[in-house]
């Protein structure tokens, strides 16, 4: 029983095609559903902002971390960034103090009523880096 090289060069472009097909079924299956168990991803972030509805001016925000094993995630450093949904408003800034063990609280002023994106960025203790977002929908002038 012979064997032949594999020539690229003899490939229709079908035949291009299922490789590449093939190529990208391969890659998706190892590797779209694993997760690291360590993943700054598995960290989840609950929020409470009050006050509720949420009305222009001073806004305070609660966010809650935990672990996969829902143990509290401490030490972590959380900035904050609340931009309104279209262009032209300066962004309001904070940061988040840990208030409690995995409870973190920061304030901010939201000057417009309207839509408005507000954007973690937090560093967790062993330096892993992630981003969230929460949309705060219908802003109620005061």
């Amino acid at each position: 029983m012979g064997s032949q090289a594999f020539n690229a060069s003899s490939l229709t472009p079908k035949g291009w095609l299922k490789l590449l097909l093939l190529s990208f079924a391969a890659t998706w299956t190892l590797t779209g559903c694993s997760r690291l168990p360590d993943s700054p991803h598995a960290v989840t972030i609950e929020h409470e902002i009050s006050p509720e509805p949420v009305r222009t001016g001073p806004i305070v925000i609660t966010l809650r971390l935990a672990d996969p094993g829902a143990r509290a995630v401490t030490g972590a450093h959380i900035s904050l960034e609340a931009d309104m949904s279209h262009a032209g408003m300066a962004p309001s800034l904070g940061e988040a103090k840990e208030i409690a063990p995995g409870r973190y609280q920061a304030s901010l002023t939201l000057e417009m009523a309207g839509d408005w994106v507000i954007l973690l960025h937090v560093i967790l203790p062993g330096g892993q880096e992630l981003e969230r977002q929460i949309d705060v929908r219908g802003v109620r002038p005061n």
